[in-house]
């Protein structure tokens, strides 16, 4: 059953268009609608509970993918290739390539969160999966359009020997061969909402600053100072 908003069903054909479904595709719309509305659009019908179902979705898309794409690694690194693919930084990436934000309700209070952009991105992404996927209850609309971005960044993922997650091996490097952890120290140095370079991160281990990074969040600063202390500690260690 189409949606009684004409405008709303018509921008949202034409995002199954660009997923490469067909004309037919048995997409339940009013569940597509929630899965692109915001909290702050709407407090009652939002993504929020698509996304928990997303999140099962994706999960196990993943798992299907990495076991048949890569049949000679052990559990342990498919795991890791896993939660770098699930991570928000990913699933952000996917939701620009279909330019998710065009389709997405969202109230005026958000749209000036800018340091938000990346998670509301990742969560709409998720609610989408949920939302394809109980629309037939199999992954059948899902598979055939997801499975080649998940292995290539799969590959990508594969070729970094971080899994793009410094902060997780600088942890595992420093413990290995320092037996301590990093300690992180995080600064704000912009007061402006959405700043990009809002919050300054440095590492340092045994007394010592081996990296420093910048972010729009204290998350991003930290990643960035773990980038730039990991390959310090490798070029120190030869």
């Amino acid at each position: 059953m189409h949606l009684p908003d004409s405008r709303r069903q018509k921008q949202l054909q034409q995002l199954v268009v660009k997923l490469g479904l067909p004309d037919n595709a048995p997409i339940q719309w009013a569940l597509l609608d929630q899965a692109l509305t915001h909290a702050t659009f709407s407090q009652t019908r939002n993504y929020e509970q698509l996304e928990f179902v997303g999140d099962a979705v994706l999960r196990l898309v993943s798992a299907e993918c990495l076991y048949e794409t890569y049949p000679q690694l052990s559990e342990g690194e498919l795991s890791a290739i896993r939660a770098a693919l699930v991570s928000d930084r990913t699933l952000a990436k996917l939701a620009d390539r279909y330019d998710l934000s065009r389709y997405l309700l969202i109230g005026a209070s958000a749209l000036g969160d800018k340091a938000g952009a990346q998670t509301r991105s990742a969560a709409a992404f998720e609610a989408l999966l949920g939302s394809l996927y109980l629309s037939t209850h199999d992954l059948s609309l899902v598979r055939p359009w997801l499975n080649v971005h998940l292995q290539e960044f799969a590959d990508t993922i594969r070729r970094d020997p971080t899994l793009e997650n410094y902060k997780g091996a600088l942890q595992g490097l420093t413990q290995a061969h320092y037996q301590t952890l990093p300690d992180y120290r995080v600064t704000e140095i912009g007061h402006n909402h959405g700043d990009k370079e809002r919050f300054l991160a440095e590492v340092w281990l045994n007394g010592k600053c081996w990296g420093a990074g910048k972010g729009q969040s204290k998350k991003a600063a930290e990643q960035e100072a773990a980038r730039a202390a990991f390959h310090a500690l490798q070029i120190q260690r030869g």
